[in-house]
């Protein structure tokens, strides 16, 4: 039988890290059980081999970027201090409420690794679903039926935000086998809704409408006109809504964006002179934000943007959502021969995987590119190519 390689674990090794084609982990030598796995899409976690009432379960302990390795040491520690690892059954008193575990233990080891709108995200989904679901019960009484009842019952009105919070409720008891408070994670084996792949991009008549329409709004007042800007410039960026409503002055550099608190943490995004334009004339108002708010100039401008809803219907386009103007980025730089890698790091993803969702081409590139295709091939049979 192979033996498991144990490494002292560091923040930079683990950082050199590489996929392959299968997933491996790497084990540190300084707390037993503890390692790292890398999956073959690239994402590394931590994770713990626990004895939880004489039973051998490898728990994760959440992805690289939430922690550095020194610290998810010191937890592990704490843990096996707390419990000894092969000891008695944890009494029954002495297992929190999934209410109390989350106030608590949880949101002590996870809560400031995060960023704000990750935490009002989890806020959100903990107070609305899952306290009142699990919040009085305890964490060894949470039983896979029960999950199943309340991620039906959220299904049905919402199968995106169900998945998402069953991910999450995922993770919550996955600390809580980590802990040792649980032997097994209810939610295991519960699956998620399938979703239908969202392929709408704006085709170059529609981004024509879309753009006259814009110009209409444009000459009806300023607020309508800064709309109109932010609009244009998430279609000529490919950036996120929150990336351009949370622009500051100071992130504009020449013809580069240099976001410093973007999704994937600090990027650069390079301007074409259409939207370097745009930048340029927006007035300049005392405060730090490109978008102010109109009503309060010191705060930015907030996340709805009531002039879309009238633009595309105005350009027939009722079907496309603010965030399909970022797909169809990608896809119009990938139509315009410019490889998916290159497209990736335009978008700011962390992986070329991720990007791939977004690039959708139009039939008729395709079949352009076919005929291209075939041409070249002909040629190589007719000998052209010898």
């Amino acid at each position: 039988m192979a033996t498991r390689k144990h490494v002292r674990l560091t923040d930079a090794g683990i950082a050199r890290l590489r996929p392959q084609k299968r997933e491996f982990t790497v084990w540190d030598s300084r707390v037993a059980g503890l390692g790292v796995r890398v999956r073959p899409n690239g994402a590394r976690s931590y994770v713990l081999i626990r004895t939880v009432e004489g039973r051998t379960k490898r728990v994760s302990l959440g992805p690289i970027t939430t922690k550095g390795v020194d610290e998810v040491r010191r937890e592990c520690l704490a843990m096996k201090a707390e419990r000894t690892v092969e000891g008695p059954k944890v009494a029954a008193r002495d297992v929190p409420s999934f209410g109390h575990f989350v106030a608590g233990e949880w949101q002590a080891a996870h809560w400031r690794h995060y960023k704000p709108s990750t935490r009002k995200g989890w806020e959100s989904a903990i107070r609305t679903q899952l306290l009142p679901a699990f919040g009085a019960t305890r964490l060894d009484r949470i039983t896979r039926a029960q999950v199943e009842r309340w991620f039906d019952g959220y299904s049905r009105t919402a199968p995106g935000g169900a998945n998402w919070t069953l991910g999450l409720l995922r993770q919550i008891l996955n600390f809580g086998i980590a802990c040792g408070h649980v032997g097994t994670n209810p939610t295991r084996g519960v699956k998620k809704n399938r979703r239908k792949p969202m392929t709408r991009f704006l085709s170059r008549e529609e981004i024509r409408r879309l753009h006259e329409a814009l110009d209409v709004a444009s000459r009806h007042g300023p607020s309508l006109r800064q709309q109109a800007d932010i609009i244009r410039l998430l279609l000529l960026t490919g950036c996120r809504k929150s990336e351009i409503l949370t622009l500051q002055c100071s992130e504009v550099d020449g013809d580069m964006l240099a976001l410093a608190n973007s999704k994937t943490g600090p990027r650069k995004v390079h301007l074409n002179p259409q939207a370097r334009a745009i930048l340029d004339r927006q007035p300049r108002v005392p405060g730090p934000w490109v978008f102010p708010s109109p009503q309060r100039p010191d705060r930015p401008r907030s996340g709805e943007l009531r002039l879309w809803y009238k633009v595309r219907r105005k350009a027939g386009i009722e079907d496309v959502r603010l965030h399909d103007l970022r797909h169809s980025y990608a896809s119009c730089a990938v139509m315009n021969g410019v490889p998916v890698p290159v497209v990736s790091r335009l978008l700011g993803h962390s992986s070329s995987k991720m990007t791939l969702r977004y690039v959708h081409l139009a039939d008729r590139d395709v079949r352009a590119a076919a005929e291209r295709v075939g041409e070249a091939i002909a040629g190589l049979l007719d000998g052209d190519g010898a």
